[in-house]
């Protein structure tokens, strides 16, 4: 009922060796999950991450099922999809979603502050990119701030893309700022549109995404702080926007 939830569960019992061997202090926490449904297939895309470095990578696990009474249900890992190294990129390997295009093809949407927010082309098993070399393609970013870290410069603060088609237009949502500072968060949604996937993506004013706009979507409260990192679950003809926040009640 999109309302009522219960814990069934984990996906994966413990560390996958790749996840692992990628990243040495991985210690089997795996964040930012995107699931969705294909060909009689779930797809599950993860990262694994070091927070602060852009050490960071994204795998792909599948079931037929999400059941976990079915005599079916078993996750079956692919392993790693797409991996950032610092000192050679530029961008972060975390926040993955998936979208297709109108030509059916899938697509990987990603980024996390550095460069800001990408997109690469999947191979139709969804398992891997399309191409090699990877080819990724900019979305968003914010304006670089002289003499700050890249890591958490203005041009970082923006993340967790997620890409939805709608009529003419692809809707891309952005979080911007800071999500993860307790009640002094400052976590909020952003919104572009294109009609074309990879870009360019305009605001209600006019100006890009890539040049740090947005339009304001949803923004954390006294009550609510940190809201963001959000998806669109759409059924019977109605949107509904998923995201996270803070309680400051607790």
């Amino acid at each position: 009922d999109l309302m009522h939830w219960k814990f069934i569960g984990q996906v994966f019992s413990q560390p996958q060796k790749w996840a692992v061997k990628a990243l040495k202090e991985f210690k089997g926490r795996y964040v930012s999950p995107d699931i969705s449904y294909h060909n009689g297939t779930y797809y599950l895309f993860y990262c694994i991450t070091s927070y602060g470095k852009n050490t960071s990578a994204i795998g792909v696990a599948t079931n037929t099922t999400l059941h976990p009474d079915d005599p079916n249900y078993k996750w079956v890992d692919h392993g790693k999809v797409l991996e950032s190294v610092p000192n050679r990129d530029n961008w972060n390997a975390v926040d993955p979603t998936v979208v297709q295009d109108e030509d059916g093809s899938f697509w990987l949407s990603f980024g996390s502050f550095w460069s800001g927010v990408k997109i690469v082309k999947l191979a139709p098993d969804l398992l891997r990119i399309q191409t090699e070399p990877q080819v990724w393609y900019p979305l968003a970013r914010r304006p670089r701030l002289p003499g700050t870290p890249d890591w958490h410069s203005g041009e970082a603060a923006v993340e967790a893309p997620f890409i939805m088609r709608k009529n003419d237009y692809y809707y891309l949502f952005v979080s911007q700022d800071y999500c993860c500072k307790g009640v002094n968060s400052n976590y909020k949604i952003k919104v572009g549109r294109s009609k074309k996937l990879l870009g360019p993506y305009i605001d209600r004013d006019g100006t890009p995404l890539m040049e740090g706009g947005g339009t304001l979507l949803l923004a954390g409260d006294k009550r609510w702080p940190g809201r963001g990192s959000n998806s669109v679950y759409s059924e019977n003809g109605v949107d509904w926007l998923v995201y996270h926040a803070y309680d400051a009640r607790i």
